[in-house]
């Protein structure tokens, strides 16, 4: 009996907080912040991708190119842990049109460059070296967690004056925060072209690369308690 009043006691005593709880007059706002810089370092995504009748002579071409690849980001200076197969096929195609089955090989290798006014020699010597297929190119900062910091700082700040906005409408004060919740990871987002060149035929400059600039967000919902005012009014009796 006495395990079950205690039991019930708690449920009781828990059963009230959690109505205090919700009782507590509280604003709820989210808040976003958000830096803008310029990137210094970009993941470039390239295939290389051969096809043929034979299976064994397919792969054996394609193990060939991807070794030239290799070996050019080492010579290059990429350091090792900088470049890394991602994705590695070998598939046996039917083509209608010549009622026939041929094979294709491919290898997919991801490469982070970390020095962008390398981009038109690298790019250049990959595609010599074998590489025939660029998937895309995603551009990055090298101080992403320390702006990440400043954007969570950014949010926080955002949020703290939204409340307050609200608060002082109803003529009434701010108290400490009582909840956070972060919304979103950081994210990337293309906005300013920032153009990369190098030498064309005609002996003037062809634009290779768009940079541009990338956003860091960081997005919070914060729950700030409002202290309430005693009324001015005269209580008469």
């Amino acid at each position: 009996m006495k395990k079950i009043a205690l039991v019930l006691v708690m449920m009781v005593a828990g059963a009230v907080n959690a109505q205090t709880s919700s009782q507590i007059p509280q604003v709820t706002v989210t808040g976003e912040g958000i830096i803008r810089v310029v990137p210094d370092m970009a993941t470039i995504t390239i295939g290389v991708n051969n096809q043929g009748n034979d299976s064994a002579d397919v792969k054996k071409e394609n193990d060939k190119a991807v070794d030239a690849v290799l070996k050019y980001l080492k010579k290059s200076g990429i350091d090792a842990k900088d470049y890394q197969t991602q994705r590695v096929y070998l598939n046996r195609n039917y083509d209608y049109d010549k009622k026939k089955y041929y094979y294709s090989a491919s290898q997919t290798i991801t490469v982070k460059l970390r020095d962008l006014t390398k981009y038109d020699a690298l790019m250049g010597g990959l595609v010599e070296s074998g590489v025939n297929n660029i998937q895309g190119v995603e551009f990055e900062s090298s101080k992403q967690k320390e702006y990440e910091t400043q954007a969570r700082r950014e949010a926080m700040l955002d949020a703290k004056k939204k409340a307050q906005e609200y608060v002082m409408a109803l003529d009434q004060q701010m108290g400490p925060a009582i909840m956070i919740n972060e919304n979103a990871t950081s994210s990337y987002v293309p906005m300013r072209s920032m153009a990369m060149y190098d030498k064309a035929e005609s002996g003037g400059q062809r634009e290779t690369m768009a940079a541009g600039e990338i956003e860091i967000k960081a997005n919070v919902t914060v729950g700030f308690i409002i202290k309430i005012k005693p009324s001015d009014a005269l209580i008469k009796e």
